[in-house]
C-alpha cells in the first residue's frame, strides 16, 4: 500500500534579490520537498519559506 504525502502550497522568497516563487510540494516528515534548487540570481541557500492555504 502506497501512502501519499499531503500536498502543500509554498511561497519562497529570495533574501538576496526579493524574487518570489509560489510552488506546490509534498510534506515529508518535517521537510517540504518542492524540487526548488536556486533563485534566478544564483542564490541556493538564503530564502524565506512559508506554507500557504490552497
Amino acid at each position: 500500500m502506497n501512502v501519499v504525502s499531503p500536498r502543500v502550497k509554498v511561497a519562497i522568497r529570495c533574501k538576496h534579490c526579493g524574487e518570489k516563487f509560489i510552488l506546490k510540494g509534498r510534506k515529508e516528515k518535517e521537510k517540504i520537498d518542492t524540487g526548488f534548487k536556486q533563485c534566478i540570481c544564483n542564490n541556493e541557500k538564503d530564502f524565506d519559506i512559508e506554507t500557504l492555504d490552497f
